[in-house]
């Protein structure tokens, strides 16, 4: 329920709806292993091709998104920083997307895009004078650093935070963005990335070997039935 109206915020960059993302990935991995599967059981050629070659086509996609992103970091930094802030105007509209905003930023330890200031952007947490949200001028509590005394979440740690002077900040909220946050993590965790897209694409090449071998299996059989 809500995937389908959510479809015009995601495409409009207006939020992002996790289950559509789920969703896609499912119909994705549910048509090759249905296509995988029955072409090998049932011996089909025309099967087992679209299946080697959606397998081929996504692990050039791969190899060129990774190759892209490389050469045009500041883009993807830029359009990070974009979609970032888009999902934040949708922080209360879906529960959702507020867990996945929420879980980034415990995990990261940041708050915002760029700093805690992105969240001006949700118009419940902007500090203007036209505001009558309770949120107004503060943070979700996610941005909140955690005591350890404490065993139940407080969810209004947040409130009023960003009418304290900035140097207030740092004793109750994270002040690193989830942008920089994760740009600094990816050097710290270079050998995992790698060893898991390695992993991908050598499952990946297994998959369209032994698909290029059945077939070449089954027209050869094919082949000497003729005769």
């Amino acid at each position: 329920q809500g995937v389908l109206s959510d479809l015009t915020k995601v495409t409009g960059l207006h939020g992002l709806d996790p289950v559509v993302l789920v969703l896609m990935v499912g119909i994705v991995m549910f048509t090759l292993g249905f296509a995988g599967c029955v072409g090998a059981l049932r011996e089909n050629i025309c099967l087992l091709k679209f299946f080697c070659g959606a397998i081929v086509f996504i692990f050039l996609l791969e190899m060129a998104v990774a190759v892209l992103a490389f050469l045009f970091q500041d883009w993807v930094r830029d359009r990070g920083k974009e979609f970032f802030e888009n999902n934040i105007k949708s922080y209360r509209d879906d529960i959702d997307l507020q867990n996945l905003i929420d879980s980034l930023q415990k995990i990261n330890h940041c708050c915002g895009a760029q700093g805690p200031d992105d969240w001006d952007f949700n118009i419940y947490f902007n500090c203007s004078s036209e505001s009558k949200s309770r949120e107004k001028c503060g943070v979700p509590f996610s941005c909140c650093i955690p005591d350890p005394a404490q065993k139940v979440v407080n969810t209004q740690c947040g409130y009023d935070i960003r009418k304290k002077s900035k140097g207030q900040w740092e004793d109750q909220i994270f002040v690193k963005g989830c942008i920089v946050a994760l740009e600094a993590w990816l050097p710290r965790n270079i050998y995992i990335v790698a060893g898991v897209f390695i992993a991908i694409s050598l499952l990946q090449i297994f998959g369209i070997f032994l698909a290029r071998t059945l077939i070449s299996d089954i027209e050869a059989v094919k082949a000497g039935n003729a005769f």
